[in-house]
């Protein structure tokens, strides 16, 4: 049941993503079937799910963008040579155990790189909600490229984007609370209200189907091929992987945070444990799978894990299922989507991306570590402003940077013994605390008082001197 449920799901995500990424919508599908079997065969999660994931498509488009342009079919072969770079990549790190490198990154760097992102890809979906041609890698260049396109708004894709959207957001915000009132369980209406953007694909693609929407300017998704994913051949140009070489990096250290973070958070609520060296393995298989079969870079998914996770699956046979239904959908589903509106997809991505925004965290942050929040506030503005690759290398850097700062400059207490009392604390932290002992001791010795006799002897001899100290008479 979680298979099936998962594979309805990622269905229409996979469409969009690949969309998303600059790609024909069958490349999400084709990435959202092998891959999954690669990783049910070599992952240590027993529900994490993978395929094509917001922040990675993003990152793909932007990356490719600079090289060939969408449609082509040299976009098509940089895609596929980004994915089997980022395979190698993270196999390579998987088998080298390099799995801890994630502990370097800081938590508010990634979570404001995501943040960032999520606002990108939104700012990236409004052509297609209004119906006009426009482009950009970064906001202003989005926002720019909108307000200044000759185009006119087409007032049919906006009634369809905007219906959509607004539909979509009730599902998400009032279907659950009306569905448990009816009766359901808890979990029941949670799944049922997760399936809202199925439900809005097929409503919008039979309306447009009946009424012939594409004849009236309503750009829909049109034919998709009907078959089993074919065999392709990534390119071996050692040029194009040159220039691929860091952005396929980027990518691959974006898609093992992603997929471990949301892999740890589900394994702990069953007190199970992943292995993040397996976990490298495994989406490495996965990506170099994808690049064999007509995809691109994937990663683990947070929504369709979580909603993997919540239908009950307890082993990734079902995601074995999930990549069966999937390919069901190649083979007999694909005429369907003929008249599917982009803007519906474009509708589905703004709902699905808008979890990924978190601007409390700003305030926790501020509250918490002003120097992390620094770290935070710039990647967010340099992504925003400059584009996903130099915001998540800033956010790298700031990581790396951070954390020998802090490692540079440890704690270190220098004690006292409070009056009256056998309790030593910090003198720096309790103003009653006076350290003439500590004075007298050498700071050498200081070290030996942590361990064993030692310790035990100098306390002794403190205590002895403790009269005098406290009359205020030199000690022998």
């Amino acid at each position: 049941m979680a298979g099936v449920i998962v594979a309805v799901m990622i269905i229409p995500q996979s469409l969009a993503y690949a969309l998303l990424a600059g790609l024909p919508p069958q490349a999400g599908l084709y990435a959202s079937i092998v891959p999954l079997v690669l990783y049910a065969l070599l992952g240590s999660s027993r529900v994490l799910a993978v395929g094509p994931v917001a922040v990675v498509s993003l990152m793909t488009a932007a990356t490719i963008g600079e090289l060939a342009h969408s449609g082509t079919a040299a976009y098509a072969e940089a895609a596929l040579a980004l994915a089997l770079l980022s395979g190698l990549l993270l196999t390579a790190l998987g088998l080298l155990r390099l799995g801890f490198i994630a502990n370097f990154l800081s938590h508010p760097v990634i979570s404001g790189f995501i943040t960032a992102s999520g606002l990108l890809i939104a700012a990236s979906q409004l052509k297609s909600l209004l119906g006009v041609q426009a482009g950009g890698h970064n906001l202003p260049e989005m926002i720019g490229a909108l307000l200044a396109t000759p185009d006119p708004w087409h007032g049919l894709t906006m009634a369809v984007g905007v219906g959509t959207l607004v539909f979509l957001l009730a599902v998400r915000g009032q279907l659950r609370p009306a569905l448990s009132r009816l009766g359901l369980s808890p979990r029941a209406a949670d799944l049922l209200s997760k399936l809202g953007p199925v439900a809005a694909i097929v409503a919008t693609t039979a309306a447009a189907a009946a009424f012939d929407w594409h004849g009236q300017g309503l750009k829909t998704v049109g034919a998709i091929p009907q078959g089993l994913p074919p065999l392709t051949l990534p390119s071996w140009n050692l040029d194009l992987w040159a220039e691929l070489a860091m952005p396929a990096l980027l990518i691959s250290i974006v898609g093992f945070v992603e997929s471990v973070s949301v892999g740890q958070t589900l394994a702990a609520k069953r007190r199970q444990r992943i292995d993040p060296d397996q976990e490298l393995v495994a989406l490495g298989a996965a990506n170099i799978g994808a690049a064999f079969t007509g995809g691109f870079p994937i990663t683990g998914g947070f929504s369709r894990s979580v909603v993997n996770f919540d239908a009950g699956a307890r082993t990734q046979l079902a995601s074995l299922i999930t990549a069966g239904g999937i390919l069901l959908a190649t083979l007999l589903l694909t005429p369907a989507l003929f008249h599917l509106p982009q803007a519906t997809l474009a509708a589905t991505i703004v709902v699905a991306v808008w979890t990924l925004v978190d601007f409390k965290i700003l305030a926790r942050t501020w509250r918490y570590s002003k120097p992390d929040f620094m770290a935070l506030a710039t990647t967010i503005a340099l992504t925003l402003i400059q584009g996903v690759e130099v915001g998540l290398m800033a956010g790298v850097g700031l990581s790396l940077a951070l954390h020998l700062w802090r490692t540079s400059q440890p704690h270190i207490a220098e004690v006292g013994l409070v009056p009256g009392t056998e309790h030593f604390r910090n003198v720096r932290r309790h103003s009653e605390v006076k350290g003439p002992v500590m004075d007298r001791l050498h700071r050498s010795d200081f070290l030996q008082h942590l361990s064993g006799q030692v310790f035990l002897t100098h306390y002794q001899a403190l205590m002895r001197l403790a009269p005098s100290l406290k009359a205020g008479t030199p000690p022998p």
